[in-house]
This record gives C-alpha cells, sequence and structure tokens, in this order.
C-alpha cells in the first residue's frame, strides 16, 4: 500500500482536491492517504471541508492576522517537515499556485519523496501577475516528479520547459468535477442565499463581481468600482451583486464608491455551495478570479477577467471569457455590450468548456496507480 500525503490550506485547493480525495478513498487497498491543512485560510477552508466531508488528519492553522509572505513561508517549512516526518509519505501531492502548494513541493523534496503537482502548467510568464501565484506554480513545477495538466496548453507549457512527458497526465481539471457534483446535490437542495433571496425574486439580470487579486489593489481597485458604479447608474434594471472580499485593500474601494446603491449589493464572502448557485442565477460574471474563469462556462456563464494576463488563456482562446483588465472603459463597454447584445451573449455562453468534463479526479488515481507500482 502507498501512503499519499494531500497538502492544502486555502478555499480553492480544498474544493479541487475534493474529488481527488474521495476518489483516492475509493481504492483504499492501495492507497492509505492522509490530507494536512496548512490554515492558508481559515473560516472559507473550513466550510469546503465540512461540505465536501473531508477529513483532516493534520491542522496547522498557521495563519495569523497580518502575516507577511515571509512570515508564512517560514512557518510552512517547519511545521509540514514535521507532518511528513510522522506520516512517512510514498508521494505527496500539491494543488495549484499558493505559497502551501510551493512549500509543499519544496519540503517534500527537501525529503526526496516524489511529488505531485495537480493543474500544473499554467504560465503567464510574468512573474509578477499574478503575485506570488506565478513563481508559487513554476517553482512548484520544477521540483514535481508527476505533473497533472489540466489543459493541452498546460502540458504543452511543461515540455517547453523541458519536462519529460511521459511525467505529464493530462487529466482535465478537479474543479469541474467538484463543480458538478455541487450542481446535482443542488438540485436536490437548493442552498438559501439569505436576503439575497428577495433580490433574485425580482427577475432581474445579474452580474456577479468577485476581486482579490494583489496586483489591483490601489487604483486597479479603484478603477473597477467606478466602473462597477457607472454600469449600476446606467443599467437600474440590472442587479450587480459583489461578495465582497474581507481584506481591507478590497473593502475601503468597494465599500467608499459602491455602498448606499439602489442596484449594488454587497455582501459578505459566500460559501462554495451557495456561491455555485448565485453563479448559476447570474447573467454575467466579473471577476479575477482564475477558478471562477473554469466553473462559469460550464454553467453557460460569460466571464470578463479583470486581469490584464490570464494563465487561464484557453478560455479567452475559446471565446468563453474575455480579458478587461481593470480599465475602466473596457469594463463598462464588455459589460454593457453583453447587457443588451443577446447574440454576443448567446455566442459566449454556448460554448464548450475547455477545462474539463468532470473526471479528472478518476484520471489523477489511474496515473498514481500505474507509476508507484511501477
Amino acid at each position: 500500500m502507498k501512503k499519499v500525503l494531500i497538502i492544502l490550506g486555502t478555499r480553492p485547493e480544498a474544493i479541487k482536491f475534493a474529488p481527488v480525495i474521495h476518489k483516492l478513498n475509493e481504492y483504499s487497498e492501495q492507497f492509505e492517504t492522509a490530507v494536512c491543512s496548512t490554515g492558508q485560510h481559515s473560516e472559507m477552508l473550513y466550510q469546503v471541508v465540512d461540505y465536501f466531508d473531508l477529513k483532516l488528519d493534520y491542522d496547522l492553522k498557521l495563519m495569523k492576522t497580518g502575516q507577511t509572505l515571509s512570515g508564512l513561508t517560514s512557518a510552512l517549512a517547519s511545521r509540514l517537515s514535521d507532518v511528513i516526518d510522522e506520516f512517512g509519505p510514498d508521494i505527496i501531492l500539491v494543488q495549484g499556485d499558493t505559497t502551501t502548494a510551493f512549500m509543499g513541493a519544496l519540503i517534500g523534496y527537501y525529503h526526496q519523496i516524489k511529488v505531485g503537482h495537480v493543474e500544473a502548467g499554467l504560465r503567464t510568464d510574468n512573474k509578477f501577475a499574478p503575485f506570488p501565484e506565478e513563481m508559487n506554480r513554476r517553482l512548484a513545477g520544477v521540483l514535481t516528479d508527476y505533473h497533472f495538466a489540466p489543459t493541452d496548453k498546460a502540458r504543452n507549457a511543461l515540455l517547453k520547459e523541458g519536462v519529460d512527458p511521459s511525467t505529464i497526465n493530462l487529466s482535465g481539471n478537479t474543479v469541474i468535477d467538484a463543480l458538478l457534483y455541487t450542481l446535482a446535490k443542488n438540485k436536490l437542495a437548493q442552498p438559501s442565499l439569505d436576503e439575497l433571496e428577495k433580490v433574485l425574486d425580482q427577475g432581474r439580470k445579474i452580474v456577479l463581481i468577485t476581486g482579490h487579486r494583489r496586483e489591483n489593489f490601489g487604483d486597479g481597485f479603484y478603477s473597477i468600482c467606478n466602473a462597477i458604479r457607472e454600469l449600476a447608474d446606467t443599467f437600474p434594471e440590472v442587479n450587480f451583486i459583489y461578495p465582497v472580499h474581507l481584506n481591507p485593500n478590497v473593502q475601503k474601494p468597494v465599500y467608499e464608491i459602491l455602498g448606499d446603491h439602489d442596484n449594488i449589493y454587497l455582501v459578505p464572502p459566500m460559501g462554495y455551495v451557495s456561491f455555485v448557485r448565485l453563479m448559476n442565477e447570474s447573467h454575467i460574471v466579473l471577476t479575477d478570479s482564475g477558478g471562477i474563469q473554469e466553473e462559469a462556462p460550464s454553467l453557460g456563464k460569460p466571464v470578463l477577467v479583470m486581469r490584464d494576463e490570464t494563465e487561464r488563456q484557453e478560455a479567452v482562446d475559446a471565446g468563453t471569457a474575455i480579458l478587461v483588465g481593470t480599465d475602466k472603459d473596457k469594463i463598462i463597454y464588455e459589460v454593457s455590450r453583453l447587457l443588451t447584445n443577446d447574440e454576443a451573449w448567446n455566442t459566449m455562453s454556448s460554448i464548450t468548456n475547455p477545462f474539463g468534463d468532470g473526471n479528472s479526479a478518476q484520471r489523477i488515481v489511474d496515473f498514481l496507480i500505474k507509476v508507484l507500482d511501477d
């Protein structure tokens, strides 16, 4: 039996790892699986852990108020080493581009343990966009033994960097597995959106907004918020719903510019299940999130990406997403076009999702069975 240690720390990591964890548990005669949470996120992470019924074998709870990247990195180095020594894994799995993922790969390398990287090969080739995610995933990739690439583009990026083709598995993205699982559960029991239920009952079109990227802090967020306010003034018959990230760099411009407006609804961050329902109810999604770029196309929702570059270029190439950056005029133009031009909206909403078909976790486990038995 092979021992697999899964290291996660943020809500997106837990969402994307959940299908893999469940699938590994189906093969309990071949794998002993342990899950380690670093606690890089706190409440948001535990909501997902509970929803997907994940068992945390190790919970490091490392996040502290005002913690720097350097402080988090230092804490991860020490505590992850202890976990690895105690569990003694044959392989460590990390996911995506967080500091947790990078440090999980690094400490695994220090212990000379094989590392598998789920969602490998995403690149913008700009080390500061997104920051620090671009370098986290590139550095993790150098340390990785097995690369689970979500798309052909990601696989080709790895090959271009000299990665051995035999170590790459074209798996698709596990976020689609998690999304389809959640949609099926939501059909059986719709999650309540509390005060937003009255907003949804109005039957109006909804523009769903999320934003949290560090590179947009400052002028970028002020430009985004000014664009949203102008759009809300121009389209009083449309509701703009914004679950606001808790970071003060986000809260200040959002509440300063968008507060106290009749058709702008600023709400606290939402649990994953509720957010999936809200995304499914929306007409357009305006976001700087990577995961939402992957999920929204499966729901037939056009995505406007508030970033100048994206490591998920597949969505742009396929036509399910448009890069608008933080340019006020471009945001206003594209949102207005999709609100008023049914043909443009229908074209974007009908394109097949390039990121997966819901069977990614099975492909990952099948690959692990093969390489770990060799």
